[in-house]
């Protein structure tokens, strides 16, 4: 029986997501600025004015100029902010066909359909589709760049797979410059990779991973000269690394891990937009118990007045040296707070002095159901690893590096939502050479005691 016409196209075969989409932001999104918004907004407004920084006195490099400069050309028009946030249900609906896309290339289209479908529904996802966050982005780089590595492995080497080469470079190099935890990836990469290839000169596939990851690199090479024109620091990719592991080493028994903003401690006030995320910090307290400032700045305020005596580079390097310093001190701490940190990023729990609430449960059954079947494709993998296709173990190893890094800065699970259409081809590609269903019984077999 031959598949009605929807089936052969995926922009029509998942176009009710982008409809729904489109509706859940147009419902849920607020004419307003909130959180990390702010400061894509003000990073946007910044390039038009010919810098990105926060200001030339006190260099802050929280994130890449990825996501703010797709923002520009909304700012440039004068557009509504719905305008923007609008676009968000594009990426994550171009998402789905992408994964769906790729999948094909390795499984039948029932499984095809079923894990594109699968992240089609993925509810965590919408968690900050309304919000001008670089998530949703950020998955949907995921997603291109995925379809763009496996066919640049294509076998035969042809034109088309070159060019592939090319895009894939470009594109990964685009979402290191979104999340730049993807910088330490590709690091990592060029380092294994590299060794692999002089061990294997014959190898065309490290050849090939070769130049993916050195045209990435050109990409963001710009962007790294800027830093180092700002900070005097070779591979210097934000100024937030160890604020965001501060807590990370926090040694107190009630403490997990998870972020606190400096400036709701009131350890600094210097900017406008420092005080806007002070106000909005503070109001976020209300999901905390009572007593939660309080206990943070009986334990955080004295390091952070002494760390906010620095600013840009040398500041990261204050809070480096007591994370180093807590480390040393109290190390079994801190893979405690590496073990919740594990909890949040894949069922947002536990979180420091925070009422228990029942959306958590909502994390369990997309991601458990995730875990579950990342520890039954373990095994197959191991035994398989060889006649699993390149690619495939390529997007395996970046999403391992990917996840391992995010585990030791506090992180939460939108940084997991990011990597799941990675998962997902894996899992999907083992799950189509190890797993066979039947639905009906064997009617050879002989039933010792019939139903009575």
């Amino acid at each position: 029986m031959r598949k009605i016409k929807i089936t052969r196209n995926p922009y029509l075969l998942f176009l009710p997501f982008l409809l729904l989409y489109v509706g859940f932001i147009l419902v849920i999104q607020k004419n307003t600025l909130w959180g990390d918004e702010i400061r894509h907004f003000d990073q946007a407004s910044n390039i038009l004015k010919g810098f990105f920084s926060s200001s030339s006195d006190h260099i802050e490099i929280r994130n890449g100029p990825g996501y703010p400069l797709l923002l520009v050309p909304f700012l440039l028009l004068h557009l509504p902010l719905v305008f923007a946030k609008l676009l968000n249900a594009f990426f994550l609906y171009l998402s789905v066909v992408f994964l769906f896309k790729t999948l094909q290339r390795f499984t039948s289209f029932r499984i095809a359909l079923l894990f594109g479908l699968f992240w089609g529904c993925y509810y965590n996802s919408l968690d900050f589709i309304s919000y001008l966050y670089s998530e949703t982005f950020a998955a949907f780089l995921v997603s291109l760049v995925m379809l763009l590595l496996v066919k640049s492995f294509s076998p035969d080497g042809s034109t088309n797979s070159k060019r592939y080469v090319f895009l894939s470079g470009i594109c990964m190099g685009y979402l290191v410059l979104t999340k730049l935890i993807f910088g330490y990836v590709i690091m990592v990469l060029l380092i294994a990779v590299g060794l692999l290839w002089i061990i294997k000169r014959s190898a065309v596939n490290y050849k090939r991973s070769l130049a993916i990851l050195l045209l990435a690199m050109a990409t963001v090479a710009p962007y790294l000269v800027y830093t180092y024109h700002e900070t005097g620091r070779v591979f210097y990719w934000g100024t937030s690394g160890g604020d965001n592991m501060y807590y990370m080493s926090s040694p107190y028994e009630n403490e997990y891990g998870n972020w606190f903003s400096g400036t709701m401690l009131g350890a600094d006030s210097t900017s406008n937009s420092q005080n806007r995320d002070h106000e909005l910090a503070a109001k976020s307290l209300g999901d905390f118990i009572p007593g939660t400032l309080d206990s943070i700045k009986a334990h955080h305020l004295k390091n952070y007045q002494e760390v906010y005596k620095f600013k840009g580079a040398e500041r990261d390097d204050a809070f480096k040296r007591i994370v180093y310093k807590n480390i040393k001190a109290h190390p079994v701490k801190f893979v405690k707070n590496c073990v919740s940190n594990i909890g949040r990023i894949l069922f947002n729990f536990p979180y420091s002095y925070s009422a228990q609430k029942p959306g958590t449960l909502a994390r369990l059954p997309l991601n458990g159901a995730i875990v579950l079947l990342t520890l039954f494709c373990l095994v197959p993998t191991f035994l398989n690893w060889r006649r699993i296709s390149y690619p495939v173990r390529l997007i395996l190893f970046i999403s391992l590096i990917y996840f391992g890094g995010s585990i030791f800065g506090s992180a939460e699970t939108r940084m997991f939502t990011v990597i799941v259409p990675f998962l997902l081809l894996w899992i999907a590609y083992i799950i189509q050479r190890t797993v066979k269903v039947k639905l009906k019984f064997d009617d050879s077999m002989n039933e010792e005691h019939p139903l009575i």
